[in-house]
C-alpha cells in the first residue's frame, strides 16, 4: 500500500503569481504526492514567460521536482493575461473549491494547500466574501469555529478575529467566541504541533489592556474572567498582555502560541518577523488547510524576484500534519 502523502492545491487568481509558484514548484522536490487544480493553457502559458518546459499529467506520482506536474484541468471562460486580473477566470477557479472539499471529506487527499486569490475580484459575485478561510468553513458548515493561525519556525500568532472592519471587532469579541477560539487553539497545538501543555499568550483588546478599565472594558468584563476560568481547568494562559510589548523577545520566547485580537494586532508583527517564511494555517477544519503569507502579488507576475519560501514551507507544514 503505498503511504506517501497526497496534497492537493489549488493555484489561485490565474492572473496572479500562484501560476508562477506552481512553475517553480515543478523544479522542486517533495516526497508526497502533489496534484494542482487550475488551468492547463495558464499553467503552459507561464511556464513560457519564465522560459521553463514543464509537462502536464493527471498521473498521481510522487513529486520528483523533474518538471512534471499533476494537474486537474478546470476550465476558464477567457484566456488569462499575467498581471490582469478577469472577474469570471477567477469566479471559475474559486469555484474549484467546493470540488476540492469534497475530494478532501471524501480521503481522496490528506491536505490542501491554497495559492492566493483576489478579494476584490469575487466580492460583487459573493456579497459576503471575506476570504478563503471563512469560505472553506462554511463548505464544511464549520463557519464560526475555524481559526486562522500564521506560523514560523519560532512563532505562531491565531486570531479572534479575523476579515472584518475594525469598528465590529469589539462587538464580535464575546466569552463564548473566544472560549472557542482558545479550545480549537489548545487541541491543535496538542494534536498538529504536538505540543503537550501549550503556553499561550493572549492580548488585550484596548491600549495598555485597558488600564484597568480607563481604556475600555473588555479585558475586565470578559477576557480576564474567561483566562481564569480556562487556567482553572488546566490551560496554560498568559494574558490579556498589552497589544505593543506582547511581540517581543521575551514573550515570543517563552510561548507556544499568541492569541490577538483582530487582524492587524496579530498579522502586522508577525508578518514584520517573518515574512515571506510564515505558513497561514486553519484551524478547527476536518482537514489539514495551510497557505502562502502573501497575496496575488499582480504586479509581480513573471518577475524573476519570485519568492516560493512561504510556499515551500506551506507544503512541507501540510505533509508534516497529514
Amino acid at each position: 500500500m503505498n503511504s506517501k502523502k497526497k496534497i492537493i492545491v489549488s493555484m489561485g487568481d490565474p492572473a496572479g503569481i500562484g501560476p508562477d509558484l506552481c512553475i517553480m514548484l515543478a523544479e522542486k522536490k517533495f516526497n508526497a504526492h502533489i496534484t494542482i487544480v487550475g488551468n492547463s493553457s495558464a499553467l503552459k502559458n507561464r511556464a513560457n514567460l519564465h522560459s521553463k518546459k514543464i509537462q502536464l499529467t493527471d498521473e498521481e506520482m510522487i513529486h520528483r521536482g523533474n518538471s512534471v506536474l499533476t494537474l486537474q484541468d478546470i476550465e476558464y471562460p477567457s484566456d488569462v493575461i499575467p498581471g490582469q486580473p478577469n472577474k469570471k477566470n477567477s469566479v471559475a477557479q474559486f469555484k474549484s473549491m467546493e470540488f476540492i472539499v469534497h475530494e478532501l471529506q471524501n480521503n481522496r487527499y490528506d491536505a490542501l494547500v491554497t495559492l492566493p486569490i483576489s478579494k476584490n475580484m469575487l466580492s460583487d459575485e459573493f456579497i459576503n466574501f471575506k476570504g478563503h478561510t471563512e469560505h472553506i468553513a462554511s463548505l464544511t458548515h464549520l463557519l464560526g469555529k475555524e481559526v486562522m493561525m500564521l506560523a514560523s519556525n519560532n512563532l505562531r500568532v491565531a486570531l479572534a478575529t479575523t476579515h472584518i472592519p475594525i469598528s465590529k471587532v469589539p462587538n464580535s469579541i464575546s466569552y463564548d467566541s473566544l472560549k472557542q477560539t482558545l479550545k480549537t487553539l489548545q487541541h491543535d497545538l496538542k494534536s498538529k504541533f504536538k505540543i503537550p501543555n501549550p503556553k499561550i499568550i493572549v492580548t488585550g483588546l484596548n491600549p495598555h489592556s485597558g488600564e484597568n478599565g480607563d481604556f475600555g472594558s473588555e479585558e475586565i468584563d470578559i477576557i480576564i474572567p474567561l483566562l481564569n476560568d480556562l487556567n482553572s481547568q488546566g490551560y496554560n494562559l498568559i494574558g490579556p498582555i498589552p497589544a505593543d510589548t506582547a511581540f517581543t523577545k521575551k514573550y515570543i520566547n517563552q510561548s507556544d502560541a499568541f492569541l490577538a485580537m483582530y487582524h492587524d494586532q496579530g498579522l502586522a508583527p508577525f508578518k514584520a518577523l517573518s515574512f515571506g517564511k510564515g505558513v497561514n494555517i486553519t484551524l478547527g477544519l476536518p482537514f489539514i488547510r495551510t497557505s502562502v503569507d502573501h497575496g496575488t502579488a499582480f504586479d509581480m507576475v513573471g518577475s524573476k524576484n519570485i519568492d516560493p519560501s512561504s510556499f515551500y514551507e506551506a507544503i512541507d507544514m501540510a505533509i508534516k500534519f497529514s
